[in-house]
């Protein structure tokens, strides 16, 4: 976990359509990353 207030380091990600989302995608604007369980998955 980063310490608050720390940048996040770029990173890429596929989005729902399979398609890489950088973070550097977004520069200059607030982001909010939600992370989930894969659905159907126990816990």
């Amino acid at each position: 976990m980063l310490p608050k207030g720390t940048k996040a380091p770029d990173f890429t990600v596929p989005d729902q359509d399979g398609n890489l989302v950088s973070l550097s995608d977004f520069q200059g604007n607030k982001v909010l990353l939600w992370f989930f369980p894969k659905a159907s998955t126990p816990g």
